[in-house]
């Protein structure tokens, strides 16, 4: 608010001096016209420039009635005889430079009417001044190479205004153009965020929620018989309970913070947390046979694509295959990190299920599009379900 008060000011302090400056260049050209001097004294040349250059001071705070004012004082100052022959053009300099503002900042059908009006008071007081004033005037001492007359002053006049209004409409619509293209990224930012928050929330919830399930029918089916592995079921169910509400509460708390520097960040998941996906999983039926191959630290944001892909790859295996046996494979070598997770498919013999249209795929693969990299998910002909994935990468955290 405050730069913008600034900029405001400072932009006043320019428009006084140009009005300034164009009220010197009007009461000369007034003293020393072209072509026939006024019958006014020359000392009135100053304030009848200063009146006339005056609008331009103030033209950003009031436009419409600057251009109203700034017009009449050009027509009048002509019509009246206060300006002098082959000068009447340059007096309406000033209603341009506010024609320009106006058209600059509203909408295009005031901008219009304002020319319209403009450049019908400018050729009415031109041709009132040649037909009445004019041929009372006292012929110029020095004659200028270029006589005055009435069409090539209103052929001055209306050029510049039109000029004036078509600058000031295309900055407008440059202004218009760049706000509204502001608020197409900021929307997509936005959508971006929320679909990465979605996402994250699916993996979470989703691994979480298919263990707690497996272990849930596992305590309800041997309740009876075998209650010490109901205990055990339920300690399993409790602790993964805590961990997803400790992983949705950081999510939230990246929504809640909004940027503010005194909120404490919360710990990211990496490729150190892979061995407890491996022990959950474990829990649930399925032996994991993990395997990670890190020569060099992962980015953060790298890192935990890759947990996210391995985590919703188990999911995918605890929900359709547990109880089988899967093997996760993690190798980074300072250039790419490539994941493969294979399961060999239910021991039971049930039919399998099919996996290509959860969200699951789905997020796994945008999060290996986002660093241009390849997935590949399907069944094996031998059997049970692939996933590979592979994520190009620069060493300083960006996208290969």
């Amino acid at each position: 608010m405050e730069w913008a008060g600034r900029r405001l000011g400072g932009q006043g302090v320019a428009d006084a001096v140009v009005a300034v400056i164009l009220a010197l260049f009007i009461g000369c050209a007034i003293v020393d016209p072209p072509g026939a001097s006024s019958w006014w004294p020359a000392w009135s040349a100053w304030p009848v420039a200063a009146v006339v250059s005056f609008p331009v001071a103030v033209r950003r705070r009031r436009p419409r009635a600057m251009l109203a004012l700034a017009s009449a004082a050009a027509g009048l100052a002509a019509v009246a005889g206060a300006v002098a022959a082959g000068t009447i053009w340059l007096s309406f300099v000033p209603t341009v430079l506010v024609l320009y503002v106006l058209a600059a900042t509203t909408p295009v059908a005031w901008s219009v009417v304002g020319l319209a009006a403009c450049a019908s008071a400018a050729v009415t007081a031109v041709l009132i001044f040649y037909e009445r004033i004019f041929p009372g005037l006292a012929p110029a001492a020095q004659p200028s190479e270029v006589p005055p007359a009435w069409p090539i002053e209103i052929g001055l006049v209306c050029v510049l205004l039109a000029a004036g209004w078509a600058i000031g409409t295309a900055v407008r619509w440059k202004r218009d153009t760049t706000a509204r293209l502001v608020r197409h990224l900021a929307e997509a930012a936005v959508a971006d965020e929320r679909r990465h928050i979605a996402r994250e929330l699916h993996d979470v919830i989703g691994h979480s929620m298919s263990l707690i399930a497996v272990k849930a029918t596992v305590a309800n089916h041997v309740a009876e018989a075998r209650p010490q592995e109901v205990r055990a079921a339920l300690a399993v169910i409790e602790q993964t309970s805590r961990s997803t509400l400790t992983e949705i509460h950081r999510v939230l708390d990246l929504l809640r913070s909004d940027g503010d520097p005194q909120q404490a960040p919360m710990p990211v998941p990496g490729t150190a947390d892979l061995p407890e996906l491996a022990a959950h999983a474990r829990s649930a039926g399925v032996e994991v046979d993990l395997t990670v191959r890190e020569e060099t630290a992962l980015p953060p944001a790298v890192a935990v694509s890759v947990y996210r892909i391995v985590q919703q790859a188990l999911t995918n295996v605890i929900t359709h295959a547990a109880p089988t046996r899967c093997s996760v494979t993690v190798d980074i070598d300072g250039r790419e990190a490539v994941i493969e997770v294979v399961d060999d498919g239910s021991r039971h013999g049930r039919p399998p299920r099919a996996r290509h249209g959860g969200h699951g795929l789905i997020g796994m693969r945008e999060r290996v599009k986002m660093y241009g990299g390849t997935f590949h998910a399907g069944r094996r002909p031998e059997g049970g379900f692939r996933v590979s994935a592979r994520l190009p990468y620069d060493p300083r955290g960006t996208e290969a």
